[in-house]
């Protein structure tokens, strides 16, 4: 069955990233027309406790993943300029109709992150 998964590593500290706050969003053909489609934290793992979207919910379209890095930082003591220089991260990212599953991780740390489409 197809689904959208994600996880959060904190690569600053060579950890999973616990309680970072996240957001899901799909974005109209248009590109302005936002429809929120999901929210929560990271668990202990990192991860969400079940993937964000799961067989027909998982519609071709356009997405924005958003992370609020900065304040997960802050939560851990980490001391962040301010502004921060990585603060909420937004990952906007397609998904193609068919059967596939997709896997959308964070590596974060203060000052850098990166992203790729895992399976």
């Amino acid at each position: 069955m197809r689904k959208l998964s994600t996880h959060v590593l904190d690569t600053a500290h060579g950890k999973p990233a616990a309680g970072v706050a996240w957001s899901l969003v799909q974005l109209a053909a248009d590109g302005i027309t936002r429809t929120a489609r999901g929210q929560g934290v990271t668990n202990a793992d990192g991860r969400t406790d079940a993937p964000l979207l799961v067989g027909d919910d998982l519609l071709p379209g356009t997405y924005e993943l958003a992370f609020a890095a900065g304040d997960y930082f802050r939560a851990i003591g980490v001391t962040l300029a301010n502004p921060a220089f990585v603060d909420v991260v937004v990952l906007r990212f397609g998904i193609a109709a068919g059967d596939l599953s997709y896997h959308v991780p964070l590596l974060v740390s203060p000052w850098s992150w990166s992203s790729y489409r895992g399976s």
